[in-house]
């Protein structure tokens, strides 16, 4: 597959052949091409959700042009799979590792933790940039007092590794939450955590605290309007024109869904005596199905380039904050790179992601590179359900777990170009310069017979 680099400059070249009549068409068609405001730059990085639970996925060493080719410059793995995580040495793209729920109850024990970091990250740096590990994910909300309990322990065990390596300055420790450990979340105002979470939450906001690391959620707003599309308004789930809802108690406006789940749980932080931005609230996981069920309203490939389309236009590219932080880094992650066939449970389980398994995008949302391109007027086709599984081995388990929507949280996803590489914003115009330079030349070379 040719860059765009090397096919202007081939469209370029092949203009010395053509018959001057042609032109004046080629002009137009090229002045789409390279110039087209369609082509909206973005200068903020995008992060992305890599799942593996499919068995037809490309090779890690293929997906590493697909990332490069969307602007995606962080990763989220749901293990640490080494296949992977050596694909991308070298290319800059940030990596969030995780360990799996199944090996709470050992890396609680500082020794396993310890082995855990030596064998799944150590080895990798500095050459792949892991930045974060994710010790569990939505933990809490299985109600498993056994898994929850190991939580916490697990994420300290990790930390000290991390410490004993010294690495603790390079590498942060979190853990993923659903947006079922709220209480309640309307208005935002009012968000609060289940009070039998809250003791387990309070430990571990002081420890985001006292790390420095973020507090992770995921939030669909997907799954209110398929619990009820009757009375949630599509337009305000999709990020797009509407009324929104004013909060009584702040006086602040909601346009979107998103950030009134966000600022729900940026009260509920704070309702536990975390004020003040103390303790960063980041978006792990977040998107839109394109393809469903016959009762899963909503999940189409249309509603799902609006939601993913308008996510990264607005709030990535944007760099914008909610209401109640609007200076906030939201550091969204968009679930998921591709589609993963062998996710259990509805149709949309398996239609989340930005690419089918091919590489071709499940849906078109206009990636160049380094933003989006404009969907309002583009086709969108109907994603293909299937996909595969991988599994990752090491010497010692590197903590797969299965991440994406589920009914009582939602999962994230994006869909974007495959074959679209990345090009520095100035590089359209230069290649422009050069094309209009060779175009003059041609008018003046003899016309061929």
């Amino acid at each position: 597959m040719e860059t765009k680099e090397e096919g202007c400059c081939c469209c370029c070249f092949t203009l010395l052949r053509l018959h001057n009549h042609r032109i004046s068409s080629l002009l137009l068609i090229l002045f789409v091409v390279v110039v087209s405001p369609e082509f909206i730059t973005c200068a903020a990085p995008i992060a992305i959700n890599y799942g593996q639970i499919a068995n037809n996925l490309p090779s890690p060493e293929s997906v590493v042009p697909l990332v490069k080719s969307i602007g995606a410059t962080r990763l989220k793995l749901y293990d640490a799979d080494p296949t992977v995580l050596k694909a991308f040495a070298n290319t800059g793209v940030e990596f969030i590792v995780s360990l799996g729920n199944q090996y709470l109850s050992k890396t609680r024990d500082p020794k396993q933790a310890l082995a855990w970091v030596k064998a799944n990250v150590q080895p990798f740096l500095p050459a792949t940039r892991i930045t974060c590990i994710a010790v569990g994910n939505e933990v809490l909300t299985f109600n498993d007092t056994s898994l929850s309990s190991n939580l916490l322990p697990a994420m300290q065990s990790v930390y000290s590794a991390l410490c004993s390596l010294n690495l603790q300055d390079k590498v942060s420790v979190t853990t993923a939450h659903s947006l079922a450990v709220l209480q309640t979340s309307y208005p935002p105002s009012a968000g609060r955590f289940r009070p039998d979470l809250a003791p387990c939450l309070t430990a571990i906001l002081n420890f985001h605290l006292k790390t420095g690391s973020p507090f992770l959620i995921n939030a669909y707003p997907y799954f209110a309007y398929k619990a009820n599309p009757k009375q949630v308004p599509l337009e305000f789930v999709l990020f797009q024109p509407n009324p929104g809802i004013l909060d009584p108690a702040t006086n602040l406006h909601y346009d979107n869904m998103l950030f009134a789940q966000i600022d729900a749980v940026h009260s509920a932080v704070e309702s536990l005596g975390f004020k003040d931005d103390a303790v960063c609230v980041q978006i792990s996981e977040t998107g839109w199905p394109s393809k469903g069920d016959a009762d899963e309203a909503g999940a189409t490939p249309e509603n799902a380039k609006k939601y993913n389309g308008n996510l990264i236009n607005k709030l990535v590219c944007g760099k914008k904050g909610t209401p109640m932080r609007p200076n906030a880094d939201l550091n969204i992650y968009v679930f998921a790179l591709f589609n993963e066939n062998m996710k259990s449970g509805p149709t949309s389980e398996r239609n989340y992601g930005l690419f089918k398994p091919d590489g071709s995008p499940a849906y078109y949302i206009g990636f160049n590179g380094t933003g989006l391109v404009s969907t309002s007027n583009n086709t969108s086709t109907t994603p293909s359900s299937t996909g595969s599984s991988s599994s990752s081995s090491s010497s010692v388990p590197p903590g797969s777990s299965s991440g994406g929507p589920t009914s009582s949280t939602g999962y994230l996803s994006i869909t974007s170009d495959a074959g679209l590489h990345a090009l520095p914003s100035a590089v359209p115009h230069l290649l422009l310069m050069i094309c209009w330079l060779v175009l003059l030349l041609a008018f003046h070379l003899p016309r061929e017979h």
